[in-house]
């Protein structure tokens, strides 16, 4: 029979062909075509040429109207065979011509190379200490506690009893904005925030960083990193800040670690006490350094709260509470002896690596 009418290298459709012979024919040319293509563009055209728009196949299932009804079962057959066999022909050698594609890539290589070294990274000592500390007080029951950086006059001081012409509010020691906003200088105000929304029991701490017009030098940055906490209660005592705080110093650098409290003043707290461990590093006499501030909350604060609220959630005669605060800056200093906390925000690899 004449099969001079042909469609990409395929036979195409003839009405003198028996349609069930000419589906025959096209699948066994096209399983030919298919074996024959030597790279996978060949291949593509391979499959548009039987399966595409105007390919054979297609112009062949096109012609299944023209089949006697009784018939018409049997080629449906035939032609969804065919074009299973030509899909799972064409996938199969797609699949072989990339493994020979992956192959030429690889050739000249030795694979028993040893391979190059990756750098090693890690965390930011900063963030280190910042995990281990919030880590531990979490251990403890204390709940995380976020609030704005730009703050008002209120939630950064008047909340906390500090008087208007305390050394903290001058512009010399604060950044103020010219709507009166400032930075704020510790994330106390965080504490303050906890309490407005939250009636007591309450126990949070407040990790962020902090702002203040200090002198940069191997002590001092203008920004730096705290950490403070606020556990308010019906009975929260001075022994169990006490313990809350030895335990957590100990748990960070070390069950033989030393601490002492030493009376002070603060504002927002009293009796008010500043925290020291004992350094000991190795070729050094052991010297004691401060590491935070801490105190049982005053009454002045809670009254702050409770007019700022509109109740009496905080009432002094019945609520007690303690806070605490420390950098965090200071603490990566004591954990691996850094004398200089400008080493901490330089992002020198030199000086990080060690810590990788």
């Amino acid at each position: 029979m004449n099969l001079a009418l042909t469609w990409g290298g395929f036979p195409a459709i003839a009405s003198a062909f028996p349609m069930k012979e000419q589906i025959g024919s096209i699948e066994t040319d096209a399983l030919a075509h298919i074996a024959a293509a030597t790279t996978e563009r060949g291949l593509d055209d391979a499959r548009v040429a039987v399966l595409g728009k105007k390919g054979s196949l297609t112009l062949a299932s096109a012609g299944i109207k023209d089949v006697p009804k009784e018939d018409k079962a049997a080629v449906g057959q035939l032609l969804n065979a065919a074009r299973a066999a030509i899909s799972a022909a064409l996938d199969a050698k797609q699949a072989a011509l990339r493994e020979i594609a992956d192959r030429a890539a690889l050739a000249g290589i030795d694979p028993t190379l040893p391979a190059r070294a990756l750098p090693l990274g890690a965390l930011h000592p900063l963030t280190q200490i910042r995990d281990q500390a919030i880590g531990i007080l979490r251990r403890m029951g204390f709940v995380l506690a976020d609030g704005p950086e730009i703050e008002d006059e209120f939630h950064c001081f008047d909340a906390l009893n500090t008087p208007a012409d305390h050394p903290a509010r001058n512009e010399k020691d604060t950044f103020y904005f010219d709507s009166g906003k400032l930075l704020r200088t510790h994330t106390s105000s965080v504490q303050i925030r906890s309490m407005e929304g939250q009636a007591p029991p309450i126990r949070i701490i407040a990790p962020g960083s902090a702002y203040r017009r200090d002198e940069i030098d191997a002590t001092h940055l203008s920004v730096f990193n705290q950490l403070e906490g606020l556990a308010v209660g019906s009975d929260v005592s001075l022994p169990d800040l006490k313990g809350t705080l030895e335990y957590f110093f100990r748990e960070l650098f070390g069950t033989t670690t030393e601490v002492r409290f030493r009376p002070h003043f603060f504002p927002f707290t009293e009796p008010s006490f500043e925290i020291d461990v004992k350094l000991q590093i190795k070729g050094q006499a052991p010297r004691w350094i401060e590491v935070a501030g801490c105190g049982m909350v005053d009454p002045a604060v809670f009254d702050a709260i409770n007019t700022s609220r509109k109740d009496r959630a905080y009432d002094p005669q019945t609520t007690t509470g303690f806070a605490f605060g420390m950098g965090l800056d200071r603490l990566a200093m004591i954990r691996w002896g850094i004398k200089d906390i400008r080493l901490l925000i330089e992002n020198d690899v030199r000086f990080l690596r060690q810590f990788a």
